[in-house]
């Protein structure tokens, strides 16, 4: 029995010493001390003011201002051609010239019939002053005055059908005639696209009609050319909103002098709503807990939590609405294991973690 109580009290006396190193270690004076210095490394950035765009994105597709296709308005044999595609044609070029010898003669022909009719009456009338002719024969060469005339106008139609005049400044598409070609009448010989200002073709949701207005600016990009941006402006809107999609078609026109891009081609659009100065921070330096949103920022090297009213967001990029100023030191990497109150050191932009840099529509 006393065996038993040998062994307990053994135990006990082990049990105490322990308790007693473990007392004295955590309540060291060294280890108290390292936990008040504590320090968070952390980088940081001040908020930037950029002028930000409420923009609506779209696709678009792009047609000429000016666009025809020029078709053969008699049957004949080409015997003039002037046209190279891709050639750029002034208003008024002769393109086209069919065969027009049996026109011409028709003309001909009718201008002598006229030239007779008009002797005819103008004899007639001046025996009707003496009573010499009756008035209806007089009635009677005035129609056939009237008729010839008429006859003479439709014959010189006829003629100029059988030349095509580029109706306005444009660049010419492919064409399988040339001279000698048999056109019918309807044949196309080519297409005529004025290129120098682009027609962009879009649509806007309906939820925007209220902020959609003529002479907004409109941006637009192209995977063939992805470094280049083109503007124009908004100019026209449709006056009924579809059924089916529940959005407004509109057009813009995109200036194209340089002649880069041509009619058919895809692009990416956007109409900028309205434009506005705004504070942008790093999205990344923001903490979403439930409906609350907040950052740290760095005062006299201590962390303080401040909620944030966000706004318009891009990738990489978010809109502090209200919250911040442009002088807080935003943290942006390291906050996530921050709490308000705890010290913190600001590294140098050379020694700290790069953040996501600013992208999106942005102005300086």
């Amino acid at each position: 029995m006393w065996k038993q109580w040998v062994i307990a009290a053994v135990l006990i006396a082990f049990a105490a010493a322990g308790a007693g190193w473990y007392l004295s270690f955590s309540s060291s004076p060294a280890d108290t001390s390292s936990g008040a210095a504590r320090v968070s490394k952390v980088s940081a950035v001040t908020p930037e003011v950029r002028i930000l765009r409420d923009e609506v994105a779209a696709v678009a597709n792009l047609k000429a201002a000016d666009a025809v296709e020029l078709v053969a308005e008699a049957s004949g044999r080409v015997v003039e051609f002037n046209l190279a595609p891709g050639q750029r044609i002034p208003r008024g070029t002769l393109i086209l010239r069919l065969d027009d010898r049996q026109a011409r003669a028709d003309v001909a022909v009718i201008e002598a019939e006229l030239e007779d009719a008009r002797k005819q009456l103008q004899r007639a009338r001046s025996l009707r002053s003496s009573n010499s002719v009756a008035q209806s024969r007089v009635d009677e060469l005035v129609t056939v005055v009237s008729v010839a005339e008429a006859r003479l106008s439709a014959a010189r139609v006829r003629l100029q059908n059988h030349s095509i005049i580029a109706p306005f400044d444009g660049v010419a598409g492919l064409s399988d005639v040339g001279e000698g070609t048999y056109l019918q009448m309807g044949d196309v010989i080519t297409t005529l696209d004025n290129t120098d200002r682009m027609e962009l073709r879009f649509a806007i949701p309906e939820r925007f009609l209220g902020q959609v207005r003529p002479g907004q600016a409109v941006r637009a990009t192209s995977s063939a050319f992805p470094d280049i941006r083109f503007t124009g402006e908004l100019v026209q809107l449709d006056s009924r909103v579809n059924e089916l999609s529940r959005s407004l078609s509109a057009r813009a026109l995109i200036d194209n002098r340089d002649g880069r891009l041509r009619p058919g081609q895809f692009m990416s659009a956007s109409l900028t709503l309205a434009q506005r100065e705004g504070l942008v921070i790093p999205e990344q330096a923001v903490m979403i807990r439930g409906n609350d949103k907040y950052v740290f920022v760095a005062e006299d090297g201590v962390a303080r939590r401040v909620s944030v009213q966000t706004g318009a967001r891009l990738p990489g990029l978010v809109e502090v609405m209200d919250g911040l100023s442009p002088t807080d030191s935003v943290v942006v990497t390291g906050q996530d294991r921050l709490s308000t109150g705890e010290r913190v050191e600001v590294l140098d932009p050379g020694q700290a973690i790069p953040p996501n840099r600013f992208v999106g529509s942005l102005e300086p």
